[in-house]
């Protein structure tokens, strides 16, 4: 069954905790930690994958799919709206060295998400200006996921927390439990996460654990 634009961004909306994983996870398989983190209380997963082949990343697409749509939460793929359509996702998320947002759009169309990185307040304010349904604010603490990518720091999501406060938007970048208070003291009320429940033990205890720190 098809979701309307409306209904996608309803659930973008009221989405809290956003898990960000690879096609090929180290730590577990996909299926297994997504199950985990889905029942743990994550609302939204992306998949992101630079290195397989097409059809390896539309082989876990199925999966996130699958499970996503079981525990109702949105599915993001990285970068391709080609992909993304291919792969029945809700969504596309695109960098600020990718594809521009209102080409993505062109290609989805108005039904999906389109989603954004930022990493300083020039961007975020070009952000708002685009035809876009989400923003991600970071990296907000140093993260290996981003390798020389200088922190932003908690001073980017105090802006964000007024600048970008009618708009979905998503602190990013080395945040976990001991992280999550001093983001959410910052003005967050959205995190995006990969290690913190990727290379968790327990993926739906990790994902436990981040949810009542976020505000309600």
């Amino acid at each position: 069954m098809s979701v309307s634009g409306r209904e996608r961004r309803q659930r973008l909306a009221r989405a809290q905790l956003y898990l960000i994983v690879p096609a090929r996870p180290r730590r577990h398989d996909l299926r297994t930690l997504l199950e985990g983190a889905l029942r743990g209380g994550v609302d939204m997963v992306q998949l992101r994958e630079k290195q397989l082949p097409d059809e390896d990343v539309l082989a876990a697409a199925d999966v996130c799919r699958e499970l996503c749509a079981r525990f109702g939460a949105l599915f993001w793929i990285n970068d391709r709206p080609d992909l993304a359509k291919a792969a029945g996702a809700d969504g596309v998320h695109v960098g600020q060295d990718d594809m521009p947002p209102r080409e993505a759009r062109r290609i989805l169309g108005e039904e999906h998400l389109i989603g954004l990185s930022t990493h300083a307040p020039g961007q975020l304010a070009k952000a708002l200006r685009e035809p876009i349904d989400e923003i991600s604010v970071g990296p907000v603490f140093a993260t290996p996921t981003k390798p020389g990518r200088r922190p932003a720091g908690l001073e980017y999501v105090r802006h964000a927390a007024h600048a970008a406060r009618h708009r979905p938007w998503f602190a990013i970048g080395g945040i976990d439990r001991d992280t999550v208070g001093e983001v959410v003291a910052a003005g967050a009320r959205r995190i995006a996460v990969v290690r913190a429940i990727v290379d968790a033990d327990d993926p739906e205890r990790a994902a436990r654990e981040l949810r009542p720190a976020l505000p309600t």
